[in-house]
């Protein structure tokens, strides 16, 4: 597969960046100084990453490191999910270990993984950002290895997120990241400078400005959507977090 002129490399995103593309049958020749999985969900595409050249489908990956000029040719239809990886989402350990085959055979428990973030991408069942989180297990899962710290991390603040409506305590997050408790929050003050409460307290403040903002649902249905005990409860926590009352901040947003 020849390899016409290249532009100019793209730069890092500053957080992976999830999107969801088909590919035309011409073929596609690019660089980028970021590292870039292509997952296939339907159909196959034939790839050239660097001089290597194989073959992406729904069993097999492609992963193309940062500066690596590659070319990309469609198979007929086909679908996949692409991330663009910031620095901060992959170690020097996993690019290493990625870059040495960049075809990558998928499990069951990465294909499972790969469609779930598909889906969720496609219905926006998820935010971009609580995709994020599942982006470590995703290449812990790639690589063949067994979750890591940031990888269980993430892999549990995204369920709590999923589910803020759920009360929460601090040993059940443990338990969802299979650690103890103590450890929990050695995780999260050296990963986020925070405990496990106050981001609790935060996503749960996020998601209920949220619905203020974009529905007109009664207080008191906000508050239960987003894990208060009620109305109160919710007056109270953004009086402290945000400084002003849920009836303010929506009228704020509605003038």
């Amino acid at each position: 597969m020849s390899l016409p002129s290249l532009p100019h490399p793209d730069l890092a995103p500053p957080l992976a960046q999830l999107h969801l593309r088909s590919y035309r049958d011409e073929s596609l020749a690019h660089r980028h100084d970021f590292p870039q999985l292509v997952l296939p969900l339907a159909g196959h595409l034939a790839l050239d990453i660097g001089g290597r050249e194989g073959r992406a489908d729904v069993a097999t990956g492609a992963f193309v490191e940062p500066g690596a000029r590659h070319a990309t040719r469609a198979g007929g239809e086909n679908r996949s999910l692409v991330l663009d990886l910031a620095p901060s989402t992959v170690n020097t350990l996993q690019l290493e270990q990625l870059a040495q085959r960049p075809f990558l055979p998928l499990s069951v428990a990465a294909g499972k993984l790969v469609e779930f973030m598909a889906v969720s991408l496609a219905q926006a069942r998820s935010s971009p950002a609580m995709l994020q989180h599942w982006v470590p297990l995703l290449l812990d899962t790639l690589a063949q290895r067994t979750p890591q710290a940031l990888s269980r991390l993430r892999r549990m603040m995204a369920q709590v997120e999923a589910q803020v409506a759920h009360p929460w305590t601090v040993a059940q997050m443990a338990e969802a990241a299979a650690i103890s408790p103590s450890r929990l929050h050695e995780w999260f003050r050296a990963e986020l400078d925070s405990s496990p409460r106050a981001w609790l307290a935060e996503v749960r403040m996020a998601q209920a400005c949220q619905l203020l903002r974009t529905s007109a649902l009664p207080l008191a249905q906000v508050a239960q959507r987003c894990g208060y005990a009620d109305q109160s409860a919710l007056t109270h926590a953004m009086r402290r977090l945000r400084g002003v009352t849920p009836a303010s901040y929506r009228n704020n947003y509605l003038e």
